[in-house]
């Protein structure tokens, strides 16, 4: 039997269904972990992930669970935070964020403006040539960040030429750590 015991303080965990709630001082984060073999039962401060059946792949399962509720309350505790970074040689870019619209304009001298919306429980900000984003959620953090580094990816020059782009210069990380 394979199990995995989880104490927490500072953010309050409820089961429903089979979404994980979890509640602290900066928000709320609701995440679905279903599998046929695995439960998970919460009593007080601690959540207990366990599993009648042995092996590698249920024990990966069991491990990624773990790590997926142990960033959930640190992110409603703390928050987390990624960063990028706007990098031009050739032609100067100009970043913006208005209404929940990212947007990138005259990349490497293109007509066509790239965007890509932002959810509006995330905080971006851009600090000159930085973007900084905020939120709760570590996972979604670091897919927006790899979207936004997508939108502006090279593709027809020489990579070793052009080095033109916008590049996570900080993978999502507890505020104040």
């Amino acid at each position: 039997m394979l199990n995995s015991k989880l104490e927490f303080e500072g953010a309050e965990i409820r089961k429903e269904g089979n979404e994980i709630v979890v509640k602290g001082e900066k928000g709320e984060l609701r995440k679905t972990l279903k599998h046929p073999l695995i439960s998970i039962s919460i009593s007080g401060n601690s959540l207990e992930i366990k599993s009648k059946e042995e092996g590698r792949k249920i024990k990966a399962v069991i491990g990624t669970w773990t790590a997926i509720i142990k960033n959930m309350v640190e992110g409603v505790k703390k928050g987390y935070e990624a960063k990028l970074r706007m990098v031009h040689s050739h032609f100067p870019a100009k970043i913006d964020f208005k209404d929940n619209k990212f947007t990138i304009q005259n990349f490497l001298g293109e007509r066509s403006t790239k965007s890509t919306t932002i959810p509006k429980d995330i905080e971006l900000k851009i600090d000159k040539n930085d973007v900084i984003i905020k939120g709760l959620d570590k996972e979604r953090l670091g897919q927006i960040a790899g979207k936004i580094e997508n939108m502006v990816r090279i593709r027809k020059f020489d990579r070793r030429v052009f080095q033109d782009g916008c590049y996570i210069v900080q993978h999502p990380e507890v505020i104040g750590s």
